[in-house]
């Protein structure tokens, strides 16, 4: 193991701060822009669209407070990965700050199916990992979703994740195992079970290195502690959700060993129009309340 990744690995297992997902893809991109106060008429095609989208997380990367002390990683999109900031590539940058690069490697989702989402077929997967590797990224993340408690889908869903995983891990990288339990579902309790259940099954499979698992906030605070003490498990991190920040922050707190992954909830409050001041204040203000929510 080379000396950056070993420090990077010590940066993820033992760092007391939380992983900011700066990952927005293609159809989620619009949204984000609008949340930054950027309407869809300032964009005529996707090219313009992902500068605007490049222009934000710069900012963002690139501002005082976002470092290794509070922010253990970052989740990047695929174009975020092969773009530059402050002079030098993202990932580079990042971990020059102590923020250890992730990166987001899904296609997007199929239909639903037995009330999941599975992710489509990544055959380009494998290239994107070297790619990722030679730019000296951590590790991978990849989205899938449960809308309904189906045992038949919660099972497909958890079996595809991990094979993705395997594919991943052969490259080195750690990957994150995201099935989002959808926090709007009438079947949420009993499909974070059922969920539970699967985990730990496949985590018992599992011969390759600790994994990494991002979750929703479970219905019972304290459900997945068996996961956040799993031998195989290096680190459990949430997603917000849909939960705005506050109500993310007080969920997250409940569940002692889980830190945030947060998209939404970190970025809610920043607009293009602020200037550096305003905007390096706001983002320091999401960025304490996330991390002291991570290690309450």
């Amino acid at each position: 193991m080379t000396t950056a990744k070993a420090e990077m690995l010590q940066q993820i297992q033992s760092g007391q701060g939380f992983i900011a997902a700066l990952d927005q893809s293609g159809g989620s991109t619009p949204k984000a822009l609008k949340g930054y106060g950027i309407e869809e008429d300032a964009f005529s095609n996707d090219e313009e669209m992902f500068a605007l989208i490049h222009d934000m997380r710069s900012r963002i990367v690139t501002a005082p407070c976002f470092n290794g002390e509070k922010v253990i990683g970052a989740i990047l999109f695929e174009r975020t990965m092969d773009g530059d900031a402050g002079g030098k590539p993202v990932p580079a940058l990042l971990w020059d700050r102590g923020v250890v690069p992730f990166l987001k490697v899904d296609k997007g989702l199929e239909d639903e199916a037995d009330g999941v989402q599975l992710m489509k077929a990544n055959p380009g997967l494998d290239a994107l990992c070297e790619r990722a590797v030679a730019k000296g990224v951590f590790g991978t993340k990849m989205r899938s979703v449960v809308n309904l408690a189906n045992p038949a889908g919660i099972k497909a869903i958890v079996e595809q994740q991990f094979a993705e995983a395997a594919r991943i891990a052969a490259h080195g990288l750690v990957p994150i195992i995201e099935p989002e339990v959808n926090i709007k579902s009438t079947e949420r309790d009993a499909a974070d079970r059922l969920l539970l259940k699967e985990m730990l099954a496949a985590l018992d499979e599992w011969t390759g290195a600790p994994v990494m698992l991002k979750l929703s906030l479970p219905t019972e605070a304290g459900l997945f502690q068996p996961l956040v003490d799993h031998a195989k498990v290096l680190r459990v991190v949430a997603l917000s959700g849909g939960f705005a920040r506050p109500e993310a922050c007080v969920e997250l707190a409940k569940n002692p060993g889980i830190i945030a992954s947060f998209s939404r909830a970190l970025l809610e409050d920043l607009r293009h129009q602020m200037s550096d001041d305003e905007f390096n204040s706001s983002l320091g203000g999401a960025i304490n309340d996330i991390h002291a929510a991570s290690v309450a």
